[in-house]
């Protein structure tokens, strides 16, 4: 399949009063085209950092990108200047940002805010604007469109707001959409609409996504492949069956054991003990080590080596070396 997106090696720091934080340590990932990856962990692992890297969105100072490649088709984003980077944004790789409530201005129309990035970007005429406009909004689903987009933000209710600002993401027909929390903030019914929504936009227009959660539940509605991120690193990657049934990474075992099952009701969730690494001095060795019930003394000294389990499904854990599969069947007899 042909790539349209690759990451590798990629550091990203805060120098802070208190010191240097390490937000995000070597991670490597790719996207095909026409595909939805899905980067899922706890809040504070290097998620919503990641996808604001790949838009040269991290602040500098205190931020920056301190090593690293990404590759947005045969462009290394890592070495456009401010101006490049500006024709890219929006247009080729679109954002939707975490809160709706909040991502659209409440002093303007939506239509003003709709066709703005679309007359800088496409340099169309008012009218034709006006037209590409209407169009997003019957995409995304909402009716009465001419009326609508003459009303506020606050006219509208939150799902009605996620809406519009997937349909400015989509608007200058960009062929990656970042999709940073996108149901967060909204109700269980809203939700699913929203991911329907998702799924109908990627099959009419193709675009590529990288959906930002920790909903494990959005995970598996709509994402082909899944990155699991702990502590700023990628600790196992894999295809949405992979990584549903046959993870091989304790921490990505306690994510799922955290989440409610229909087919074992009356049973109790078990949560994943103890609290992530600090950033400001990670660990040498693996992350998770502290919280982790098969940890060994190896675990907290060397990062474990990536074993691939298949040419989709890789892993960062030492229990897939073969001498400590050797030494768990000897425990077990």
């Amino acid at each position: 399949m042909e790539k349209i997106l690759e990451v590798k090696d990629l550091h990203v720091t805060f120098r802070t009063y208190g010191g240097t934080v390490k937000a995000v340590r070597g991670v490597d990932f790719h996207l095909n085209k026409g595909e939805t990856l899905a980067i899922v962990g706890e809040s504070g692992c290097g998620k919503s950092v990641t996808s604001n890297a790949i838009m040269r969105l991290i602040p500098n100072p205190p931020g920056k990108i301190s090593n690293g490649s990404i590759r947005f088709k045969e462009k290394e984003i890592t070495r456009l200047s401010e101006k490049q980077m500006r024709s890219i944004r929006g247009v080729d790789i679109s954002m939707i940002f975490q809160d709706p409530m909040t991502a659209l201005n409440p002093t303007l129309t939506i239509g003003t805010q709709l066709v703005e990035g679309l007359q800088q970007h496409r340099k169309i005429s008012p009218t034709e604007a006006k037209a590409k406009a209407l169009d997003m909004l019957e995409l995304v689903g909402i009716p009465n469109a001419t009326e609508r987009l003459k009303q506020y933000p606050h006219q509208f209710s939150g799902g009605m707001r996620q809406r519009i600002v997937i349909a400015m993401a989509l608007i200058c027909d960009p062929e990656l959409l970042i999709a940073d929390e996108p149901t967060t903030a909204l109700d269980v019914t809203i939700q699913a609409q929203i991911l329907e929504l998702f799924e109908r936009i990627q099959e009419s227009t193709g675009v590529s996504i990288i959906l930002i959660t920790h909903d494990l539940g959005v995970v598996a509605k709509i994402a082909d492949r899944v990155a699991v991120m702990y502590a700023g690193k990628i600790i196992e990657v894999g295809t949405k069956r992979e990584i549903f049934y046959e993870s091989q990474h304790p921490y990505t075992k306690g994510l799922l054991n955290s989440v409610p099952r229909l087919d074992l009701q009356g049973e109790k969730l078990t949560p994943i003990d103890g609290t992530p690494p600090d950033l400001f001095s990670p660990p040498e060795g693996c992350p998770f080590t502290a919280r982790c019930p098969f940890a060994m003394e190896v675990c907290d000294n060397v990062y474990p080596v990536t074993t691939a389990r298949s040419d989709s499904h890789k892993v960062d854990c030492w229990l897939q070396d073969e001498r400590a599969k050797q030494l768990l069947a000897t425990a077990e007899k």
